[in-house]
């Protein structure tokens, strides 16, 4: 187990990893507002969510920037700028595996994901932070932010501006420790968990 005092070796997430940065982001989002509720499938459970997380690994795993801790306790995906979250067979899937899996959540879910969509911003590039996962086993010390902030300082050496979704409010004075502040917010279609935007201007 990393340590706060203990310096953060992390490397570049290859898609060779899609197996265990697969398997970190499906046991740290296991209990998120959102996307435990967004995926509660009505069958194949676990496979389902599981599969969903596959998906969106896969796409930004299809780009060098994603980052790994050396031990595998937390990972950061990212979608570098002018770049796109799935490609269109990925898009596919995608709808595929809502639609047949998600039963009476399955509309809701499409929606949900055009809202992530429609938020994004369009005034200029930027890094994407997808998903930022600690594995629960190594959750209390900091390694996902310190992961992520290994991540910017290689953003700010390109002085590129970041942005996120934050779907746990939890999070949101993590991410303002390092510089992303809150823009706007929309929810999960009838008034269900609130995902707040979150910009960090290129520095």
């Amino acid at each position: 187990m990393i340590g706060s005092d203990e310096q953060l070796l992390a490397r570049r997430a290859l898609p060779a990893d899609r197996e265990l940065v697969t398997t970190i982001v499906a046991r740290a989002f296991a209990g998120d507002p959102l996307w435990s509720w967004a995926l509660r499938a009505v069958d194949r459970g676990a496979e389902t969510r599981r599969e969903f997380w596959q998906l969106m690994v896969d796409g930004a795993l299809r780009y060098p920037w994603s980052s790994i801790t050396t031990g595998g306790e937390a990972v950061a995906v990212w979608i570098p700028p002018g770049e796109v979250e799935l490609a269109k067979d990925q898009e596919q899937h995608m709808r595929t595996l809502v639609r047949e899996h998600l039963g009476e959540n399955a509309a809701d879910v499409e929606e949900l994901l055009a809202r992530f969509e429609a938020a994004h911003p369009h005034a200029e590039p930027y890094f994407a932070l997808s998903l930022l996962a600690t594995d629960p086993d190594h959750r209390g010390h900091r390694i996902g932010m310190r992961l992520l902030a290994l991540d910017l300082e290689r953003i700010d050496a390109q002085h590129q501006p970041a942005y996120l979704e934050s779907t746990n409010p939890a999070n949101l004075a993590r991410y303002r420790s390092v510089g992303f502040e809150p823009v706007g917010e929309f929810s999960y279609p009838g008034g269900g968990p609130v995902v707040t935007t979150m910009w960090r201007p290129a520095r």
